[in-house]
């Protein structure tokens, strides 16, 4: 049976639409989820939606539920939570997590669902992607007993690494960015935060999620000799600059990348993506995390609120989409 649903699409970019999609009905080991809420990931959907993305990058850039191509038409995201209707029977009425884009209902294999603890609402659970990049960074990074730390950069992604690594027993966390209403996000989360110039040095470890030139390069000002730069940020098709010329070398200074694409190689032979969402959901049940959420519209105002997303109009950091129930 066929049923028709909604889709937000990116025509070219800077415009975008929402379509009507056919949905069939559910297979063997498939089910059929109505959305509840989807997120925007400013940082990447953002840049997405400007046509940011380099030809290079075009294949590992793709979402995993993606159609059509860069840089448009494309329909892209990552941030689902729905309910799902139709499927195996211990599936049928469990809210769920996808990483699916903007869709009123889709069908996708079972094994593309998580489902999100009895303690974690729907409303929180968009979040899941982003806290699950947030696992992932920490394990590339593999922060020791005691370390101080900077996380530079309190965007979506920043805030919640700074929040997960605030967990560790002993350490000194500190959230770094020159946005002064960010402290509020930063207390709200129970991080210490500190505009650039202001902020501890002696780190031994900077997690750098600003996409700046400026905040790399501030970066490597925090850190001890030896010191460690994780990088989370993705520039798209911008050059960057950053001076490897002055105490770089002498002090030898790393700067080291990190992406959710893969299981970080600490954890690779041990755990896979799916136990690593798992993960994430779980440490949604903490309620904290609700001060991410900062942004909010209907599905059918999205092709108006992408712009203003993308042209940095507005600031959120998980902007969240609100579907209508039947």
């Amino acid at each position: 049976m066929l049923r028709t649903a909604h889709a937000f699409w990116l025509n070219a970019p800077g415009s975008g639409e929402i379509r009507p999609v056919d949905v069939g009905s559910p297979g063997e080991g498939e089910v059929l989820v109505r959305t509840l809420y989807s997120g925007v990931s400013r940082g990447t959907e953002a840049l997405v939606f400007r046509g940011g993305v380099p030809a290079s990058q075009y294949e590992a850039m793709r979402a995993p539920f993606q159609e059509g191509e860069f840089p448009g038409p494309v329909k892209y995201g990552y941030l689902n939570v729905g309910v799902v209707e139709e499927g195996p029977s211990d599936l049928v009425d469990r809210t769920v997590f996808c990483l699916y884009p903007h869709q009123t209902r889709y069908v996708v294999p079972a094994s593309a669902v998580t489902p999100v603890p009895d303690g974690v609402p729907a409303s929180r659970a968009v979040l899941a992607g982003t806290v699950e990049t947030a696992v992932n960074a920490v394990w590339d990074a593999a922060p020791m007993l005691g370390d101080r730390i900077a996380v530079v950069g309190a965007g979506m992604v920043g805030c919640t690494v700074a929040k997960v690594l605030a967990g560790f027993p002993a350490v000194r966390v500190q959230l770094v960015d020159v946005d002064p209403a960010r402290a509020a996000v930063a207390e709200a989360l129970g991080v210490d935060f500190a505009a650039p110039d202001d902020a501890l040095g002696d780190c031994d470890l900077v997690v750098h999620a600003s996409a700046t030139d400026e905040g790399l390069s501030r970066s490597l000002e925090l850190l001890v000799p030896e010191g460690v730069v994780l990088e989370l940020s993705w520039y798209g098709d911008r050059k960057v600059s950053l001076p490897l010329g002055e105490a770089f070398h002498s002090r030898r200074l790393v700067v080291r990348g990190s992406q959710v694409g893969t299981v970080a190689p600490a954890r690779r032979g041990r755990r896979s993506h799916a136990d690593r969402m798992r993960l994430a959901l779980e440490l949604l049940a903490d309620p904290a995390y609700d001060a991410l959420i900062t942004g909010e519209c209907g599905f059918a105002e999205l092709p108006a609120v992408m712009p203003q997303l993308a042209a940095g109009r507005t600031h959120p950091l998980c902007h969240r989409v609100v579907y209508d129930q039947p």
